[in-house]
């Protein structure tokens, strides 16, 4: 046989295929998404937690309904998502974080080393 072949799949094509698997990957990144902001105990794990999973878990439903429904306003609205997702996803976890040191509503002891911390006299 040359190629992939998708008869005995019920009738599923490549392109079912791609979104069942890209479906189940953006499930499971975000639940992992889920569970870490309700396991981690510390606000800056949980701002990692919440922002990689999940931003991952748009970009394949984003990549999904661009393999669905291609046409060039579908794949540039999904490039435009996927790209300013990624820049302020990672923008709005930072500034949280930085909100959080300086409140002091962190855990010191999780910190391997605090640059932000006054320097020694």
């Amino acid at each position: 046989m040359n190629g992939l072949d998708f008869s005995d799949l019920g009738g599923w094509g490549p392109r079912e295929v791609i979104t069942a698997i890209l479906v189940l990957l953006s499930a499971f990144l975000c639940f992992a998404a889920a569970v870490g902001l309700i396991r981690f105990r510390d606000v800056l794990t949980r701002l990692h937690a919440a922002t990689k999973p999940q931003v991952l878990g748009l970009i394949a439903i984003v990549i999904d309904v661009a393999v669905s429904m291609p046409s060039v306003a579908t794949v540039t609205l999904a490039v435009a998502i996927i790209g300013f997702q990624s820049l302020t996803a990672p923008l709005a976890a930072h500034m949280a974080g930085r909100a959080a040191y300086r409140t002091k509503h962190y855990d010191p002891a999780l910190l391997l080393r605090d640059e932000h911390a006054d320097p020694p006299r």
